[in-house]
Order: structure tokens, then C-alpha cells, then sequence
């Protein structure tokens, strides 16, 4: 019998916690605001803190015996036609390492995308997991990485079926999604599992037009962010499991191995609340997105000197499989300056902050909660970026290798390479040494230079006149690059 999903386990917890007038003597040390600073509760409201209880000794008794986390689980689960689902409030950068430990241990391969995000790579470095990279498809004309195909796991397990499992991303931050049907039918014809990084798709259950997401495309464990194309606040991430090949007490303890004994209550409730809002009226909010998204890629399309990437251009033979419309990705090219200066000038010009930028293109992210006024704006700053595009600084071109160039060597485990003794050289010695840190440009987030690999020169020109072009490298001891930290020597003394 199906659940009731008008029901919001967490919310309505929260709501009998205030109606109960429970007093307590133990953390959050603010008391439900009283003991906040004034100008704290001016500028964040009062509601803030009153969501903030523990979720246990709090919002459920010491010994959860309410079952209000449980209960909004599995609700969630059943929306999204998965086994078993698990809350996460520190983001899908932690759910994604509870996967993998999950799946594989110190010293086992793991097949991995190398379009991977950052989080993925800190989890192997925590871990000790032995990455086979497997490469993304290459736009080598524009520049883009699209999700590796079915074919190419098939060859890696092929030459390591000791593999544990396999990890891949989709959809990319792009938009474009991988074949991951017939992903999944080459792991489960091995009796290996199928993990898929889906943060950016929490919405892709709720609607038709939208790509296939994980769970119905076979795969056994897929991470998602609710905050990104959701309603959920920062941070707040659900996974999913379904089959036995992945135990749910194994997944469920490497979850907490890694997650806070302090979650947040204010995002389990938004997390709740998204379900709700989605089962209920998430349909209707989606066509209309959807609408919206088709109308906004026309008008941009009109504007000289940019383009709308669309299915005709990402997906295909040697590319996505599918694509989320939703993310608006515009090539402006054609204006003659980067996306890291368009995207610097939209937001000091017209208060714009588009979601990721590069070289060549911008992004604009719509979700549900976009309408003909935000849209609106979003039109006006672009017409007026075309207009003015003269007047912006003339940035330096990106020094871009190919895709032969982009890919290091990897000489030494990403944990090895990054717990070993290490020294900072400068950028003009580093090509031939072994890096022992993150190189990633972000947004989006995908490393350019992982711990072990070897560096060399296209690489480190690439990065050097990415930074130069307006490129942030976030993770680097030195972000502007004038130094590299690697390791101290070549073996793995």
C-alpha cells in the first residue's frame, strides 16, 4: 500500500517539539534563540534557530524510538522507487565516500570516470582505493568532456576484473547524462555494483521529459544533492540503494564512519519538505520549468554572439546520452572574451551569479523555482553583456592541450602520493615530478591534477593561462601556482 506522502515526519516533529514546549538543557547552546547574538537573529531570523534541536534527545526521544528520521526515508525512497534511502547533512561529497568505502577497500580497484569531482578523489585518497580511470568522451571541438561510455567500462573491466565495482558521474555539471542502462548491465553481468554520482539530478524522477535517472536505470547505489536542482538548503543530500550486491548495514556504517554525530535537523527538514513538495505537486513545477527553459534558450539563442548548447550538440555517437535542458549552457564564443570574465562583469554589472563558467561558456542554472521575472533579468544581463562586451577587459586565451595532453600519468595512488614527504617547487621545475596535491578548476569542481600523477608542460601552460584568463584554483597550496607542491622524491619511501 502506498505511503502517505502528505506527511513531512520531520516537519511535523519540529512542529509538535514547539507545540510540546520542550525545554532543553543540552546543545544547540543557543536555546532556540535566545541566547543568540541580536544581529544574528536580525539579518538570519528567528526560525533559524528554532529548527535547530538535536535529532536525537530532541526532535526524537534518546533513543529515536519515534522512528522521524526513519520514517522520512523511507517516504523518500518510495518516491524515488529505491530500496532504501539515507539522509546526509554534509552534502553529497560525503555520500559519495560512504559509497565507495562501501564497495571497495585500501589496496582494491575501483573503475572510476576520470571527469570525477573533487569529492570523489578526496574519497580515494581516504581511503587508499586503487582508481582505474576510465576516460570521458571528448568534444575535442569545443572542449568538453561528456561521461565515459558502456563500452569503455566494458574494456576496463576487461583488463582489471578484480575491480571492485565501478563509480561514474552523471549528469556532468553540463547537463549531458551517461548511458547508464547498459552501464549497469556490464557491472551486473560481472555481479559488480553500479555507483553514480547524480548530484545534479535530484530532480530527474519527478518528470518524463527529463533523462532516466539511476535507480530506474539499474544501478545499485546513486548520490544525490537536494540542494542543488531541489528545494533543500546547502549540504543536504540523499542516497539511494536498491539489489544485494552492496549490504545496506555496510553502507549505512560507512555513512556514519564519516558523518557528523551533530546533523542537522533544518536539513533534514528541507530535505523532508522537497519530498513532499515534489510527490505532490512536482509534475506540475517541472513542466513548467521545462517550459520556461525551451523559451529561454530561443531568446538567448537570438542574441548575437552566443548559443545554446543543445541535444544537436551534446549528445550522440561519442557523447551524452541524454540531456537535462534545465541547465542552460551558452557558448559566447562568438563575443570574442571568456566566460570567466562574462561571469565576473554579469555579476558586478547586474547582480547575476550564473552557475559555472569556463574558457568559452557560461551557465545558467533553472530549476522550479525560476518564473518569467528572474528569467527576465537573466535575459536583460545577457543582451547587455552582447551590447558591452567591448568594454570588458581583453582576457588572455586559455592555452588549451589535447585530450591526449590533458591526461597525467598516474604514477603513484592518489593516498600514497598525498601523505608522502613533499616539497613546494616552482612552476617552470614541476613538469616530470609527481604531484602530491588538487589541481581543480571550480566551478566545476573536476580536477585537472590529481595526487600521483606526473605533471607536464601542456598541463601546467593550461593552468597557468587558465589563471591568468580568470581561472580559481581553490585547492592548491599556492592558488595563483607559482609553486607546486609534489613529492619529495619518486619511490613510496
Amino acid at each position: 500500500m502506498r505511503m502517505d506522502h502528505t506527511e513531512a515526519p520531520v516537519l511535523d516533529a519540529l512542529a509538535a517539539y514547539t507545540e510540546r514546549d520542550e525545554l532543553g538543557f543540552s546543545p544547540p547552546g543557543h536555546k532556540r534563540a535566545r541566547g543568540a547574538d541580536p544581529a544574528v537573529r536580525a539579518v538570519l531570523g528567528d526560525a533559524v534557530f528554532l529548527g535547530d534541536v538535536l535529532a536525537s534527545g530532541g526532535l526524537d526521544d534518546r533513543r529515536e524510538r519515534g522512528n522521524v528520521l526513519g520514517h522520512a526515508e523511507e517516504l523518500m525512497a518510495e518516491a524515488v522507487h529505491a530500496e532504501h534511502t539515507f539522509f546526509s547533512t554534509c552534502g553529497s561529497s560525503l555520500s559519495v565516500k560512504a559509497a565507495m568505502l562501501s564497495v571497495a577497500a585500501h589496496g582494491q580497484k575501483l573503475l572510476v570516470g576520470r571527469d570525477a569531482h573533487k569529492s570523489v578523489v578526496s574519497g580515494l585518497i581516504l581511503s587508499g582505493i586503487e582508481p582505474v580511470w576510465v576516460e570521458p568522451q571528448w568534444d575535442t571541438g569545443r572542449h568538453l568532456a561528456h561521461p565515459p561510455s558502456a563500452d569503455s567500462f566494458e574494456r576496463a573491466f576487461d583488463e582489471h576484473p578484480d575491480a571492485r565495482g565501478a563509480l561514474v558521474t552523471s549528469p556532468t555539471p553540463y547537463g549531458t547524462t551517461a548511458d547508464l542502462s547498459a552501464m549497469a548491465e556490464v557491472c551486473h553481468r560481472r555481479s559488480r555494483p553500479l555507483l553514480v554520482d547524480e548530484a545534479w539530478g535530484a530532480h530527474l524522477p519527478f518528470h518524463e521529459e527529463l533523462p532516466s535517472w539511476a535507480m530506474d536505470a539499474g544501478a545499485d547505489v546513486c548520490v544525490t544533492s537536494i540542494h542543488k536542482m531541489g528545494s533543500g538548503l546547502e549540504q543536504g543530500s540523499v542516497f539511494h540503494l536498491q539489489g544485494d550486491l552492496i549490504d545496506r548495514a555496510t553502507l549505512a556504517s560507512r555513512a556514519d564512519l564519516l558523518g557528523t554525530t551533530s546533523p542537522s535537523v533544518l536539513l533534514y527538514a528541507g530535505i523532508d519538505g522537497w519530498r513532499r513538495q515534489m510527490v505532490l505537486r512536482g509534475h506540475a513545477l517541472l513542466t513548467r520549468a521545462l517550459e520556461l527553459a525551451r523559451s529561454v534558450r530561443e531568446e538567448i539563442e537570438t542574441i548575437e554572439g552566443m548559443h545554446v548548447n543543445d541535444r544537436e550538440d551534446f549528445c550522440g555517437p561519442g557523447a551524452g546520452a541524454d540531456l537535462d535542458p534545465l541547465p542552460i549552457v551558452i557558448d559566447i564564443s562568438g563575443l570574442g572574451t571568456s566566460g570567466y570574465l562574462a561571469a565576473d562583469w554579469l555579476r558586478e554589472n547586474h547582480r547575476i551569479d550564473t552557475h559555472l563558467m569556463d574558457h568559452r561558456r557560461i551557465s545558467a542554472q533553472l530549476t522550479h523555482a525560476d518564473d518569467a521575472l528572474t528569467t527576465g533579468r537573466l535575459l536583460t544581463a545577457l543582451r547587455d553583456l552582447a551590447d558591452r562586451v567591448e568594454t570588458l577587459p581583453s582576457g588572455r586565451p586559455v592555452e588549451l592541450p589535447d585530450p591526449g595532453e590533458l591526461r597525467l600519468t598516474q604514477a603513484r595512488l592518489p593516498r600514497d602520493a598525498y601523505f608522502s614527504v613533499t616539497e613546494d617547487v616552482p612552476l617552470e621545475k614541476a613538469a616530470g615530478r609527481t604531484a602530491a596535491e588538487m589541481i581543480t578548476p571550480y566551478p566545476p569542481g573536476i580536477p585537472a591534477v590529481l595526487p600521483g600523477e606526473r605533471l607536464n608542460e601542456p598541463v601546467l601552460h593550461y593552468l597557468r593561462s587558465g589563471i591568468e584568463a580568470g581561472m580559481n584554483l581553490p585547492d592548491p597550496a599556492d592558488p595563483e601556482l607559482r609553486t607546486i607542491r609534489v613529492c619529495a622524491t619518486d619511490d613510496d619511501t
